[in-house]
């Protein structure tokens, strides 16, 4: 089950059942047992997979899975630059949705790790783009290690849009790649405007290295999936939470 979860990006309960030759309450006694491995997290009817420290999705995987959300998080997110006039922009589709929806019609200096983010930016007249060197991760097309974070830390940027594999209200934000996670800390640790932008899924979720807490962001951006209730908890430690 784990597997299909992983390779389709969710799993249903009936046809599992039906798969398996097993009872609905087999499957998800199972996926109950995942989900306490913080392997899997439920929802109604089924499950999808927690990136950890032995799975991560691919970039191309990721230009798959809710697209349609992802594409309204970034123009919310194009609309939160306001004056800034150096943004970070992370690695992840979200991210590169995002560098896709910031202003062209001004001046503004663009940070990233992401190659595709950089590409994308790369032809606009008015954007300076200043890639992030280091070792280039094959799974996201993004560069992480020292030369990357030592690169961040003599910068001091406006406004950081930073993306993670899980949030929640108690670790915080977590990525499974350490290497990765530096990169996150140090855009955090420079940046005087934090935002996180990911779809709902990511809540509630918990990998393996913490590289914030939800009090460090002003905005969390996110789909109408996430619960108002939900979103209202993590309005509580801070942020202001966008649903759209």
């Amino acid at each position: 089950m784990l597997e299909l979860a992983r390779r389709n990006g969710m799993v249903d309960v009936g046809k599992l059942a039906v798969d398996f030759g097993v009872s609905r309450e087999t499957v998800r006694r199972d996926l109950r047992v995942l989900e306490e491995h913080g392997l899997v997290r439920r929802t109604h009817g089924g499950a999808y997979p927690v990136e950890s420290a032995g799975y991560e999705t691919t970039l191309a995987f990721r230009t798959t899975m809710h697209v349609l959300e992802k594409q309204r998080i970034a123009a919310a997110a194009g609309e939160v630059v306001g004056d800034a006039e150096t943004v970070f922009v992370d690695e992840g589709f979200t991210p590169q949705l995002i560098a896709q929806a910031l202003p062209r019609d001004r001046p503004l200096t663009v940070v990233t790790a992401s190659l595709a983010a950089a590409s994308s930016l790369a032809s606009a007249e008015l954007v300076t783009v200043l890639l992030l060197g280091g070792r280039v991760r094959g799974s996201t097309l993004a560069t992480v290690s020292h030369w990357a974070t030592r690169m961040l830390a003599g910068f001091v940027i406006d406004l950081a849009f930073i993306g993670a594999n899980g949030i929640s209200r108690e670790y915080g934000l977590t990525t499974p790649d350490p290497a990765v996670g530096e990169v996150k800390a140090q855009a955090v640790r420079v940046s005087r405007r934090r935002v996180f932008a990911g779809v709902h899924t990511k809540f509630g979720a918990g990998s393996f290295c913490r590289f914030a807490d939800v009090s460090d962001f002003e905005t969390i951006i996110t789909d109408t999936a996430l619960p108002l209730a939900e979103a209202h908890r993590y309005s509580l430690m801070g942020p202001q939470v966008i649903r759209v």
